[in-house]
């Protein structure tokens, strides 16, 4: 059992997620915001490695992905800095990132080093269930590191279902499948396949992602899923002045 799992077993709805991009605005705050995160009320976060073609995510999360390299941010770097991650925040976090770099980087390597620094889960979008399942679920259990998969409208009874089985705290279940920072669908079809997923009483929870921006979209959010996680609109708030002093205001806007 990690974080996650003790999340996931105390708090059964409403729960917040945020995500943001290791080395942006500043090559060197990625504790910070994940401190004032935790400070102001944050359940769990996903703090993403940059890649130079990230074909999932909206032109925000692109442009800070962009903005992280040209500073400078690596895996390497970023395993340093989280050194002293458990020193400074306690709740359960994340990883998320494309494929590409963690092959690069090494499958066991990278889940090595995320364990030795504290982290708790992985989210590749791009990682094949078969891929997984077959050459490196193993190595994510030697490890003691959560492999969270996605589910989109399309995703079919079967496949969720084999996702459920494969997983161990939750299910990345995604409002749309269009890229990052779509606003939340309301139409009648989402919210179908939103009760559609909820009346498969699946094993694991749901938190919902993709285009959460506000109080409103997070309490739609929570009526489907165990919680809702925000990206976009948090990466936006990074680029402005004073950004760790207005964290505080900007969760409680959420969950107001």
């Amino acid at each position: 059992m990690n974080r996650l799992n003790e999340l996931f077993a105390a708090k059964k709805d409403n729960l917040l997620s945020i995500y943001f991009t290791a080395g942006y605005p500043e090559l060197g705050t990625t504790l910070d915001i994940a401190e004032a995160l935790e400070k102001a009320g944050v359940d769990f976060l996903e703090i993403g490695f940059p890649y130079s073609d990230p074909v999932a995510d909206g032109p925000v999360i692109q442009h800070s992905s962009e903005v992280a390299l040209q500073n400078g941010m690596t895996l390497n770097l970023l395993f340093e800095q989280l050194a002293d991650l458990r020193k400074r925040v306690s709740i359960p976090i994340m990883l998320m990132g494309y494929f590409n770099p963690v092959v690069q980087y090494g499958v066991e390597r990278f889940c090595k080093k995320a364990a030795e620094v504290g982290v708790d889960g992985i989210i590749v979008p791009d990682l094949p269930i078969y891929e997984y399942e077959t050459l490196y679920a193993g190595i994510f259990k030697n490890y003691n590191l959560s492999n969270i998969f996605m589910v989109t409208p399309q995703t079919s009874e079967e496949r969720i279902r084999k996702i459920d089985a494969l997983s161990n705290s939750f299910i990345y279940l995604l409002s749309s499948s269009s890229i990052t920072g779509t606003a939340l669908q309301l139409s009648v079809n989402i919210e179908d396949y939103y009760k559609r997923i909820k009346a498969m009483n699946l094993v694991n929870p749901a938190i919902i992602g993709f285009g959460i921006t506000d109080q409103k979209s997070f309490n739609k959010a929570c009526e489907y899923a165990s919680g809702a996680i925000v990206g976009t609109k948090f990466v936006k708030l990074l680029a402005e002045r004073d950004y760790l002093e207005k964290i505080p205001g900007f969760i409680k806007n959420i969950r107001a």
